[in-house]
């Protein structure tokens, strides 16, 4: 750490440094002013238009660069280029000032930030972080960006650390606490002309109070690394050069600070390209007025009816399902009630064949859910108006935990409770109340368990505790770590084949229930009863997919291995393959597994000739999947894209498919909604780009009938359109009807990583090009990259936007779609969507993980109570 005496040394001898600057200034503005009087007397109004012409974003762009050889061609042949050009650039200068006084941007402008709200609580925070950092009393430049929260943005930070040493006049590797304070006061400085300067000051290295292009391009690369954007730090030069055309239109080459601000305060004029629904607190405010006015009685039976009105198919379901359980199980409760080996083994008998009654139904009907066939064909019936289908995989596992309870009150009462209260029953009540039911002689303990009925309870529950256990959440998605070799214990693999332990276990269940204690008449055994129906559907199901699945071969025509460890396979279509968009299918890859079948959306329209599914790596199937399909791709040839690709012409003959399908899913029914808002984290937006797809078909479609019904007006005359006329009345309306119901559809893809975007990019391209009427409306998110107003991503708005403007491309996501930065705002986007469609039925399908879809269910609920507007919504399940 430099001493005082240094430091003043140090300011001294850079004095004369800063005079020459000061110097160097006032000449500039000197010649400046000088030459805009020139300029105003010769050509004021004429060159005011073109700069005006120029500026505008709605009339030009950065095409329509300026040159100072141009302005001197244009000046009747006097004075100097460079002064020319200066005097324009102070025009400009001297209407952007003038343009932020009269809107009042600087007040408005909340954004530059350096430090997110979420990353620290404030100086407190900074200080205990300097606490356990600090060496000496002095905190070092490699801790900075740790000690501030910016240790995702190292780089960064200490390009800030930097700017603000360069401030003192001081080059150093350490700060003190109270030079640390004075750093921090800047860097949370709530004026956006600090922010601005702090920002300037960091591209601006050599302080001459300009900024080149290699210096635009250094911090756009910065920025870039901040932000996790690979390729954007490749382009870095191009968008460098972009950012000069806009901004410095002269060609002198450099910008100042005031362009940069220009820049900056015009954000939203720029950022007017594919706007994502925008949002204002007086919207919401309206919205919620309604409901805040109202007591909180009223409020809470409003709620009520609402909760009601969203959950009564699941209430009534249910409802039935409990009043059977509670009906079955005081049915055997007193029916034991009336036997004689009550007076022995008294309530606890009882309780354990109460609970055995429901094991039976619950063993029974936890098999109708998996059914997948029949409830795709329930699907299209009216029994889907009362009937949740949608919430099959919900319900198997409700049943499932009913059975554990089952398992626990029956198995318990029997081993713990009954059982020793038989052999501890005295030799005269054994004689008078059990003797005509376990025999002559009293059995012991292990005889009770070492039986038909003891063996064959035991292993079933083993069996069903390893498959309950391993279909968990925790093992199924491994996020339990076990050691080797008993890692194969999570994983789907290991959910898939322990679930498969359960045909053994309706086989025992089947023999167990024929050697029931205290049972003697065959037809008062009923497990079979309860059992034979489902598992003849169930085992008529299995049989239907393994010879359907040999019916539908498929012949691979393209694979390709995408960014973020995501397979897309395109297949040939069976003519026998009919599907509705929202549905999934099941796939087989023998050289994988002979056995397992996963479940994966498909991708491609009914329209399509072909069939495409998206596979992204997150098991061992998956994993060892793109293995398989990795060493069968061509490696890509110089000048070509770096993806891992494949057809029917490569060399490598590629692993045989098998295709079974197609399943029922909620998006499926997305035509019967006014409005769609599709809501897609990761891969999980792969449902709804079918959906997207096959509704752009349609528009076209309603697009070429309408000018074909239009046409058909106007060139046919009355006699020849007597005899068509009116077929055509009958057919175009119910058409029309079924074409229109969904007029408008909002897509929202939520991913964390830029190359995700590659997944997609022709569909969103499609889309975007063929939609002319606007009813899709498509908005990407990339998490990795600051929010809005950030300083490490304000440079990359800019450039996104200019891009776009120009060449009609994102840059990040390399479609026409806009990407927006951070996550979404869901309340801002329901409360758009609310006043934006009055009286409209909103379907609101969501694919993604279980947090966010808490929180898009909870806003249905919450928007259902302010109008006649109702959000209805799905979740995918698989």
């Amino acid at each position: 750490m430099e001493t005082p005496s240094s430091v003043t040394s140090t300011s001294e001898t850079r004095s004369p440094t800063m005079r020459r600057s000061t110097s160097n200034k006032f000449r500039q503005f000197s010649q400046e002013l000088k030459a805009e009087a020139v300029a105003k007397a010769r050509q004021f109004s004429q060159e005011l238009k073109a700069e005006l012409r120029r500026f505008s974003w709605s009339h030009g762009h950065a095409s329509r660069a300026f040159s100072p050889a141009s302005f001197f061609q244009n000046g009747n042949g006097n004075g100097n280029g460079v002064d020319s050009a200066l005097a324009a650039r102070a025009l400009r200068r001297q209407r952007a000032q003038l343009d932020r006084t009269r809107s009042s941007a600087q007040k408005a402008l909340r954004g530059l930030k350096f430090i997110s709200n979420n990353k620290t609580n404030g100086w407190s925070e900074v200080e205990n972080n300097f606490a356990k950092l600090t060496k000496d009393g002095y905190l070092h430049r490699s801790d900075f960006a740790q000690c501030i929260g910016m240790k995702d943005s190292k780089e960064f930070a200490l390009e800030l650390f930097d700017a603000l040493s360069r401030r003192r006049r001081l080059k150093v590797d350490k700060i003190s606490k109270e030079e640390l304070y004075e750093y921090w006061s800047q860097i949370t400085d709530q004026s956006f002309d600090s922010r601005l300067q702090i920002f300037f000051d960091m591209v601006d290295k050599n302080e001459d109070g300009r900024i080149a292009e290699e210096e635009v391009k250094e911090i756009i690369m910065l920025s870039a690394s901040a932000n996790k954007l690979s390729r954007l730090k490749e382009q870095a030069e191009e968008y460098a050069a972009l950012i000069m055309e806009e901004l410095d239109p002269e060609g002198l080459g450099y910008i100042e600070l005031w362009q940069l601000e220009t820049l900056l305060l015009q954000k939203d004029t720029y950022l007017n390209y594919s706007q994502a629904l925008s949002y204002t607190s007086q919207a919401l405010s309206q919205n919620l007025q309604g409901l805040r006015k109202r007591s909180s009685i009223k409020r809470m039976s409003t709620i009520l009816v609402y909760w009601f009105q969203e959950n009564w198919k699941r209430i009534w379901v249910l409802a039935l399902w409990i009043l059977v359980m509670i009906g079955l199980f005081l049915w055997k409760f007193y029916q034991y009630k009336q036997k004689s080996a009550f007076q022995v083994m008294g309530y606890c008998l009882l309780t354990a064949k109460g609970a055995a009654e429901t094991l039976k139904f619950n063993m029974a009907l936890i098999l109708l859910p998996v059914c997948r066939n029949t409830i795709t064909c329930l699907r299209s019936t009216k029994l889907s108006s009362f009937v949740p289908f949608d919430d099959n995989i919900n319900f198997h596992k409700t049943v499932a935990a009913a059975i554990v309870t089952g398992i626990i009150l029956h198995a318990g009462n029997h081993l713990v409770c009954d059982f020793p209260k038989l052999i501890h029953a005295n030799s005269t009540d054994y004689q008078k109340y059990l003797v005509n039911d376990f025999g002559p002689s009293k059995p012991r303990y292990i005889d009770l368990v070492k039986g038909v009925e003891g063996v064959t309870g035991l292993i079933m529950v083993i069996l069903m505790a390893i498959a309950f256990t391993l279909a968990t959440r925790w093992f199924r998605r491994s996020l339990i770590k076990l050691p080797k070799p008993f890692d194969r214990l999570t994983g789907f693999n290991a959910f898939w084949y322990s679930h498969h332990l359960l045909v053994i276990v309706y086989i025992l269940l089947v023999i167990h229930g024929t050697f029931l204690f205290l049972v003697h008449k065959w037809y008062s055994k009923t497990t079979w009863m309860y059992l034979a129906v489902p598992v003849l559907l169930y085992a008529g199901e299995r049989t239907l997919r393994f010879f359907r699945s040999g019916l539908y071969t498929v012949r691979l025509l393209k694979v390709a291995i995408y960014p973020g460890n995501v397979l897309t396979l395109q297949m040939s279509k069976p003519p026998q393959f009919r599907y509705k968009s929202g549905q999934y299918m099941f796939v087989q890859c023998p050289a994988v597994s002979p056995f397992e079948w996963h479940p994966f959306s498909i991708t491609s329209a009914p329209g399509d000739d072909y069939l495409s599914i998206h596979i992204r790596q997150l098991g061992d199937w998956t994993q060892e999947l793109k293995r398989v399909f990795s060493e069968a791709c061509e490696r890509p040839e110089p000048g070509k894209s770096g993806l891992l690709r494949a057809d029917e012409n490569t060399k490598t003959s590629l692993p045989k498919l098998l295709i079974d399908g197609p399943y029922g899913a909620p998006a499926q029914d997305y035509r019967k909604y006014d409005v769609l808002l599709l809501v897609g984290l990761g891969i999980g937006a792969t449902p709804f780009i079918s959906i997207l797809k096959d509704l752009l078909k349609n528009i076209v479609k309603m697009e070429e009938q309408a000018d074909l019904v239009s046409d058909f007006s106007g060139n046919s005359d009355t006699s020849a359109a007597t005899s068509e006329q009116p077929a055509l009345n009958k057919i175009s309306p119910k058409k029309r009807k079924s074409t229109l119901r969904t007029t408008n559809a909002y897509f929202y893809w939520v991913t964390r990583e830029q190359g995700s975007f590659d997944w997609f990019k022709g569909v969103m391209n499609e889309v975007a090009e063929l939609d002319q009427r606007g009813v899709i409306e498509m908005h990407n998110y990339l998490t990795s990259v600051y929010e809005e107003g950030d300083a490490r991503s304000a440079l990359i708005t800019m450039v996104q936007a200019l891009n776009h403007a120009k060449n009609g491309v994102d840059i990040v996501s390399g479609t026409r779609v806009r990407t927006h930065f951070a996550r979404p705002n869901w309340k801002r986007v329901f409360s758009k969507t609310l006043t934006k469609h009055a009286n409209a039925r909103i379907g609101v399908f969501y694919c993604g993980a279980p947090i966010l879809a808490k929180e898009l269910s909870k806003l249905c609920k919450e928007f259902n109570q302010k109008g006649t507007t109702k959000f209805e919504f799905h979740k995918e399940h698989f």
